[in-house]
């Protein structure tokens, strides 16, 4: 095999994923977006979009679903690929097993990221060592090149072993920084590579029925799992042929164990990822002092290289390992605890200290290497420790930023009549609630523009007496809680994405629990989620359950129309045909290309109490419509209100427009304003009655992310739209004016 012909290119890790997929030209992508991987989607969708694949790009509304998207796809015998990162990984480590246990080839990318809580979206290994026991080869890179090459022989492995690959790299350190990099220059040398897939027993032979994912006993389940090791260990033999041919094709050799100067190095230093490269600088300037110093790493986790290991440790006198991640209370981290057994096996007897070191993304700098060789000269260096904390104050006694809300600073202010089912507000207005305190406090880190502190502040106004504030993660909770401050006159919570609902509806358990049993005095607290940034997709679960079971809660979405706290990828709530982060437009691609998901309608289907949108451009609407959500959360279960809350960042448009903005959403009826009470729909606001309604392409010019729509080229799209939203709001008027709907 000769040398293919390869071009230069000066691109991130995440870029070459994607570019190394888009050669690949694999069947189906799943995907759910999560910071730092994101952009390996977003960069294939561009490419989609120009036509440079054909891969199939499938939006999950969460990670766990993304991976089973991914491992549908993979029993129908298709090349399959799929990048996550921390929590999402997390969130899908369920499916991965599944996945190696019926033995399905797949290539899941992993920008490895810090695990919450607390939420940090930076880069080390607590993520990528959840997935050591799932039975997966998982193959690490310490420079965007190996990110390229390891992709390319990670698929011609996963289809020899039948197995699934992860190729895991460091995040934002690898995936962001870019370097220059050589890859082919034509996709048919990938494709030659890796050869025809040819898979077995799928599930698309209707001629050859197979059924994959039996339920088994013992010894069936044992025989299976036995298998699997097998085939893993088969992998020690496989993977360094398959990186052999690669090197012959690229130039470029992969391996398993990788080390620079530990011939002769009396003391050895481990570090996995990219600070093997900074940790090889610093070797270099300790062997210029006459020490005997060298570094390893590993190309591969799984299968463990124990036997290279204890090869090349077995002249050390001491070796200091360093974790990016603990394996809390078992004395280092995962690669210290598999790398001293590897030494004990074969009976070596050097010194191993371990170190943590470079969590929630902390740099690790040549002074750091050199610092973690010189505790290997330390006779008197603990065997295990932490690098890189700092001390704490001894006496720090934390102040509240703000002094609490008094009863008397929060006075009954609305009241509230009952009859035939709805219930009638009074004193839910701008200026009856003007006194009412805010909440959440001037001082943010929110966009100028935002509307999620104008829409929580106006949900608040109509709010009485005292407040608990779940946040589910996204740009509300991200620019308010930025540690050590907060922006949060009010006790507040934080969960992620997929259990907000759930986490709130616990705290309303315990809090009547504890007064039940009089451990807290008697009162009112009023419990509110607030979600956005696509948390209605991923929570959406969560939040059906709450409202079956129909607990005292409120649920507020912010619908900002998009992921926008990663920078604003297509969320279920996008309007058809935007444009955004994964939905391109192209030759092949005009935006978005489905309908933006009717939440209100969905949560009214529980049959949960309340029910109810608002807009900042009708103020007094949303403080009345609040008031209410309180009273029904208090006498009779879960509530729910959504607004419509602008991002002119991402919408394309101008902050000072946002409210005439929001005010053609009304208008237009793509964001009716309406209620649900006990079962009975009522509109707020009637634009046809009051002779203001304008149509969607009114609305749609008003924002870049849009405004394309406009144009003759997407008429057939823009008028696709027009009538979804017509049968919409027709569909709500019917519901309107019917005496048990």
């Amino acid at each position: 095999m000769k040398t293919a012909k390869q071009k230069l290119l000066f691109e991130s890790g995440n870029e070459l994923a994607a570019y190394a997929a888009k050669q690949i030209n694999y069947h189906v992508m799943g995907y759910y977006p999560i910071t730092p991987s994101t952009q390996i989607a977003e960069f294939l969708d561009q490419m989609g979009a120009d036509g440079e694949h054909s891969i199939a790009l499938i939006p999950a509304e969460g990670e766990h679903s993304a991976a089973g998207i991914c491992y549908g796809a993979s029993t129908g015998g298709g090349r399959v690929f799929n990048a996550t990162s921390a929590n999402g990984l997390l969130y899908a480590l369920e499916q991965l097993p599944v996945q190696s246990g019926t033995r399905l080839p797949m290539v899941l990318n992993i920008a490895c990221r810090t695990v919450s809580g607390p939420l940090s979206i930076k880069g080390d290994h607590s993520d990528i060592m959840y997935t050591l026991n799932t039975g997966w080869i998982i193959l690490f890179a310490d420079s965007p090149q190996e990110v390229y090459d390891c992709n390319i022989c990670a698929i011609k492995i996963a289809e020899k072993l039948r197995m699934p690959v992860i190729v895991a790299f460091d995040g934002f350190f690898t995936s962001h920084q870019k370097r220059n990099c050589y890859v082919f220059a034509d996709d048919q040398a990938v494709q030659n590579f890796i050869g025809p897939i040819s898979i077995d027993n799928t599930s698309l032979n209707p001629k050859q029925p197979v059924t994959i994912g039996s339920y088994m006993n013992e010894p069936d389940l044992m025989n299976n799992k036995y298998q699997l090791h097998l085939a893993m260990e088969k992998a020690r033999t496989v993977i360094p042929e398959i990186f052999a041919e690669y090197e012959q094709l690229s130039g470029r050799k992969l391996s398993a164990l990788k080390s620079y100067q530990t011939d002769d190095a009396d003391v050895l230093l481990f570090v996995l990822g990219s600070a093997y490269l900074t940790a090889k600088a610093a070797v270099d300037k300790l062997r210029d002092e006459g020490k005997k110093v060298g570094v390893f790493t590993l190309g591969a986790l799984r299968p463990f290289p124990s036997e290279q290991i204890a090869d090349l440790c077995k002249n050390a006198q001491t070796i200091l390992i360093a974790d990016r991640q603990d394996s809390y209370g078992g004395g280092g981290g995962n690669m210290s605890l598999e790398i001293r057994a590897a030494l004990q096996q074969k009976g070596l007897t050097a010194k191993v200290i371990s170190r943590i070191y470079g969590l929630g993304g902390r740099d690790f700098f040549e002074r750091d290497a050199i610092e973690l060789f010189n505790f290997c000269y330390d006779e008197n260096s603990p065997n295990f420790d932490y690098f890189g904390t700092y001390p704490g104050e001894a006496d720090f006694n934390p102040k509240p930023y703000f002094e609490p809300i008094t009863d008397n600073q929060s006075p009954a202010l609305i009241s509230f009549t009952e009859e035939d089912g709805k219930v009638t507000v009074k004193g839910a207005t701008v200026r009856d609630t003007t006194a009412r305190p805010k909440r959440l406090a001037p001082g943010h880190g929110a966009c100028p523009g935002c509307g999620i502190p104008v829409n929580v502040n106006l949900l608040l106004r109509g709010i009485e007496g005292n407040v608990v504030l779940l946040f589910q993660t996204g740009c509300g909770m991200v620019v308010t809680t930025g540690y050590p401050k907060t922006s949060f006159k009010v006790p507040y919570v934080h969960n992620l994405f997929q259990n907000g609902a759930a986490t709130l509806a616990g705290l309303s358990k315990m809090y009547h629990k504890m007064q039940e049993r009089g451990e807290l005095p008697k009162g009112d607290i009023t419990f509110i989620m607030v979600s956005g940034d696509g948390g209605m997709d991923i929570g959406m679960g969560s939040a059906l359950g709450t409202a079956l079971r129909n607990d005292p809660v409120i649920l507020f979405e912010y619908d900002n129309g998009g992921y926008m706290n990663t920078g604003y990828q297509l969320s279920y709530s996008t309007p058809m045909g935007a444009k955004s982060a994964t939905s391109h437009l192209g030759e092949k691609q005009w935006g978005k290309s489905f309908f933006n998901k009717d939440m209100p309608r969905i949560m009214a289907a529980t049959g949960m109490p309340y029910v109810a949108t608002a807009a900042e451009s009708e103020p007094n609407d949303f403080i009345k419509k609040a008031a209410k959500a309180q009273y029904y959360a208090k006498n009779y279960g879960t509530a729910y209100i959504k607004c419509l809350s602008a991002c002119p960042l991402n919408w394309g448009d101008k902050p000072n427009t946002e409210r005439k903005v929001i005010s053609a959403a009304v208008n237009s009826c793509y964001f009716p304003l309406y209620e649900v009470e006990q079962g009975h729909t009522s509109l707020s606001f009637n634009p046809e009655a009051k002779g203001t309604k304008i149509p969607v392409e009114d609305w749609l010019k008003m924002m870049g992310r849009t405004k394309h729509l406009c144009g003759e080229a997407y008429a057939e799209i823009r008028n696709t739209i027009q009538q979804e939203i017509d049968r919409r709001w027709k569909r709500l008027k019917a519901l309107s004016e019917h005496p048990e709907l």
